[in-house]
């Protein structure tokens, strides 16, 4: 069950301690439209049919990927993505809003998700996965 767009955001907002709802949904945008552009198939469905319908939308039509984007580059991507952030912030923003995608996702979906990625990425998704 997809999770209400407001308790998707006040989950993003606590987790980065946002100081308003906008600059949450801000860093949610961005982090699920550079997250779109990496995971295919029914892994991006399933995981967009349990995110708020806004949210679902923007992970369902991403930003272009030209090839897998390293854990470090895709904390570089978010931070050219949003005005005003550094590597720092941007590293605090993907990790709050993929902490809440994760628990939204569950464990199992959240597991098949990072075995489309480039390693590392669980740590960004608050998973980190045994050695």
């Amino acid at each position: 069950m997809a999770l209400r767009w407001e308790a998707f955001l006040d989950q993003v907002r606590e987790r980065g301690e946002y100081d308003t709802p906008q600059e949450a949904d801000r860093a949610a945008r961005v982090v699920l439209a550079l997250l779109g552009a990496h995971i295919v198939g029914t892994e991006r469905a399933e995981l967009a049919a349990r995110l708020p319908e806004t949210y679902a939308l923007i992970l369902l039509n991403p930003l272009q990927a030209v090839e897998p984007l390293s854990p470090e580059r895709f904390v570089r991507a978010t931070a050219a993505w949003i005005e005003g952030a550094s590597q720092a912030t941007a590293a605090w923003d993907v990790g709050a809003v993929l902490s809440v995608v994760a628990d939204a996702a569950g464990e199992d979906l959240t597991r098949r998700i990072l075995l489309q990625l480039p390693p590392g990425y669980d740590l960004l998704f608050g998973s980190p996965q045994p050695t």
